[in-house]
């Protein structure tokens, strides 16, 4: 009698070449090599991402460097609203980049497009270091805040690279772990100014600059030291067309509209909101100190990033739906503390409402990441018990997931538009973010009334697991 042996576990390929072999889902395989080269590319990608994140909500700091000689308007309600609109062209412009970004994954591998991705970063940097100084025109200042939506691209390469590398029982933390690292760059930049406010003063912004162009540089040559390239997630053909013609994706693209678009958009809008509707509490000499400011503004971020991984661990125990759903909830009743600590004008309630609403934004995009990949492997093991061939169906599974997130990741990122040009008429039209925090309310509710509906009441009779 004969058996026949398994086939051979390759060792980890040298960083920076294509790995021709890669069988996360296979156990022994995943102890012997996946693991560990896994690890390796998940550490590189999530620096690159994080520096990617900080140049893409680059303006949220530079912002609170500016008076009227940068070319605002000398009417406080304009220039809030002008102020406004520096930061939500970069958001619009990084969510514009992340299909592409994804397409980038799949034709140039993985650890090749996180080097460029992480060069091109070098060009909405040095172009500001020479452009922003008193003097300057407003129109000028439009131009090189949108050229920062380069950063909001990263993550959409960094997370469909990261979903081929995992199994799907780990995919959960492993794309929390990714993204929250990738997203903590969003209060690292900010806490970054803080120290350049605190100790050089408002004049001189272009030291943000100075300190993060060598950072840059750093994160691209660790890329291409010690990631690597898969090579069964090249040249997916039709993969995108595919997935626009999933009705999931829609779905998941509008829920995380309402986690991630949420996250971005307060991170990018935080600290303005506090200058305009809480200005009275900032006041140095009659004047709002922008470090005063600038001490709350990071934190929302930082505690939005560092529970992002917890919602991914959630997910991968006790679901991904259920998660949502009740995240949602508690997004809808945080922003309803923070409608009534603005009527009240309560300062306290208002930050406290506003944590909250960034822990739960955080948790909300791990778990609603984690359903893209369980969904479709859902309906994979759905076309195995049909008769499907297991390895199509596996591979199909993770081609559309790719694609799906690579889709949601950009229609969740216009969310961040959405929510500064919320705050931006609200402001406009009343003077406070009253009117964008009865908006928010109602999506959440949207939110958590979809995730029931199609992801836990239909769950039992077609997707379990999700």
């Amino acid at each position: 009698m004969t058996t026949t042996a398994p086939p051979p576990l390759l060792p980890a390929a040298p960083a920076g070449k294509w790995i021709e072999d890669w069988r996360p889902e296979d156990p022994e395989f995943w102890e012997a090599t996946g693991k560990k080269v896994a690890r390796r590319n998940l550490i590189f990608s999530i620096l690159s991402e994080h520096v990617g994140f900080s140049i893409w909500s680059l303006w949220s700091v530079l912002v609170l460097f500016m008076t009227p000689a940068y070319g605002f308007s000398t009417d406080p309600k304009h220039a809030a609203a002008e102020k406004f609109l520096l930061t939500t062209l970069p958001t619009a412009l990084g969510a514009g980049l992340r299909l592409p970004y994804t397409f980038a994954v799949a034709k140039f591998g993985g650890r090749n497009w996180t080097i460029v991705s992480a060069l091109l970063l070098l060009i909405p940097t040095i172009t500001a270091a020479f452009v922003v100084k008193p003097g300057v025109s407003y129109d000028t200042l439009l131009i090189v805040a949108a050229i920062a939506g380069v950063g909001g691209g990263n993550f959409a390469s960094s997370m469909t690279n990261m979903n081929s590398f995992y199994p799907q029982r780990l995919k959960g933390l492993a794309l929390g772990l990714n993204a929250g690292g990738g997203n903590i760059g969003v209060a690292a930049i900010q806490i970054v100014g803080l120290v350049v406010l605190a100790s050089a003063g408002k004049a001189h912004p272009r030291l943000l600059l100075g300190i993060y162009i060598p950072l840059i540089v750093v994160a691209a040559a660790l890329a291409a030291l010690f990631m690597d390239n898969i090579a069964h997630v090249r040249n997916e053909k039709r993969a995108m067309r595919d997935a626009t013609r999933e009705p999931h994706t829609w779905l998941i693209s509008v829920l995380y509209i309402g986690t991630f678009g949420s996250f971005i958009g307060f991170g990018f809008a935080f600290g303005q909101v506090l200058q305009n509707q809480f200005g009275a509490h900032f006041l140095t000499d009659g004047k709002i100190d922008a470090v005063k400011v600038a001490y709350l503004t990071f934190l929302g971020p930082l505690v939005g990033s560092l529970i992002r991984p917890v919602g991914g661990w959630l997910a991968d125990r006790i679901g991904g739906a259920i998660t949502t759903l009740w995240n949602f909830i508690g997004m809808a009743l945080c922003a309803g503390v923070v409608l009534l600590a603005s009527e009240e004008k309560s300062l306290p309630l208002f930050f406290v409402g506003f944590i909250a609403l960034f822990v739960l934004s955080g948790v909300g995009n791990g778990s609603t990441y984690k359903m893209i990949p369980a969904i479709f492997g859902s309906k994979a093991q759905l076309d195995v018990a049909a008769g499907a061939d297991s390895a199509a169906a596996t591979h199909d599974a993770r081609r559309m997931a790719n694609a799906v997130i690579g889709i949601a990741g950009a229609i969740g990122a216009f969310g961040g538009v959405l929510v500064n040009i919320a705050f931006r008429q609200s402001f406009l039209a009343t003077g406070t973010g009253n009117r964008a925090y009865i908006g928010f309310i109602a999506y959440y509710l949207l939110c958590a009334v979809i995730t029931w509906a199609v992801y836990l009441r239909a769950s039992r009779h077609r997707l379990a697991g999700v």
